[in-house]
């Protein structure tokens, strides 16, 4: 008996201390390699202090109003989220951004290992950087794992955010981790990006999409991070939509409302708009 109770403890130690492996799924890539890749889709490498941290698309023109920040979801890396790139630098939205795709550490071909301290202090010197860089207001966009990191890294620099946009949100990890594994408690996990409480103190315009079909982030959830956020807000629900089939097709009206709300309504301190949309 001693010994199987040996044997579980030492399987639930080494479950907590790989548990990572469970929850980030990166696509790993050279940089050479993937700066093939990014040439055929205009993207150029993006550096900090000569480092690669990402993806930009400058606009065209070189008349930006100001930059957009995408904060990716889980799987893949940051060079499959070009169709954020199209939506916010198309013609039919009367857009006018540089868009940056932040490459999370260990994703694609930064170095490195995701955890949440790593992804965090990964959105939050991308966030300085665009504030030394534009001198613009930026607009986060967070994609599923993204939003919890758009989440508490917008809220640490408002004054450098204008405005969010979650895409197919969850509140933090422990409730996301439940609904797939219910017996996991909470305290095992070893990244807990608590979203919830950080967006609490955000005082700008946040736009929440989910996806009416979503299995992986389950819609209750994002509508839960809605309803806990106090601020000025907007809801969006695509009714037939999976986590992975949201339609980004900038002719959308949908994409028309979000850009306006997030670039029209001033930061403010107080509760705004509660009011909730099914395009």
């Amino acid at each position: 008996m001693l010994g199987i109770l040996i044997v579980l403890i030492g399987l639930a130690v080494t479950l907590y201390f790989i548990q990572r492996q469970f929850i980030y799924f990166p696509t790993r890539q050279s940089l050479p390699q993937a700066e093939l890749e990014a040439k055929q889709f205009g993207l150029e490498p993006w550096l900090r202090e000569g480092q690669f941290i990402g993806w930009k698309s400058r606009y065209p023109d070189g008349n930006a109003t100001g930059p957009v920040l995408v904060l990716h979801g889980n799987a893949g890396a940051a060079i499959h989220r070009t169709y954020f790139r199209n939506l916010f630098q198309s013609s039919a939205l009367d857009a006018r951004f540089d868009v940056h795709l932040l490459e999370y550490p260990g994703f694609g071909p930064r170095p490195g290992s995701p955890s949440e301290a790593s992804l965090l202090q990964a959105a939050d010197e991308a966030i300085m950087q665009l504030q030394q860089d534009s001198h613009k207001p930026i607009l986060l966009v967070g994609e599923s794992l993204g939003t919890v990191v758009a989440a508490i890294a917008g809220s640490l620099k408002p004054e450098a955010v204008r405005g969010m946009l979650l895409v197919t949100p969850f509140p933090n990890l422990a409730v996301l981790a439940r609904q797939h594994y219910s017996w996991l408690p909470a305290w095992f996990l070893r990244d807990s990006f608590r979203a919830d409480k950080a967006l609490a103190e955000f005082p700008g315009p946040v736009a929440f999409l989910i996806a009416g079909q979503d299995t992986i982030a389950p819609p209750g959830l994002g509508q839960a991070f809605f309803d806990g956020y106090p601020g000025t807000k907007r809801l969006w629900v695509e009714a037939d939509a999976g986590h992975n089939t949201l339609d980004y097709s900038p002719r959308r009206t949908v994409w028309r409302e979000i850009l306006a709300f997030m670039t029209q309504t001033a930061h403010s301190s107080g509760t705004g708009s509660d009011a909730s949309r099914k395009p």
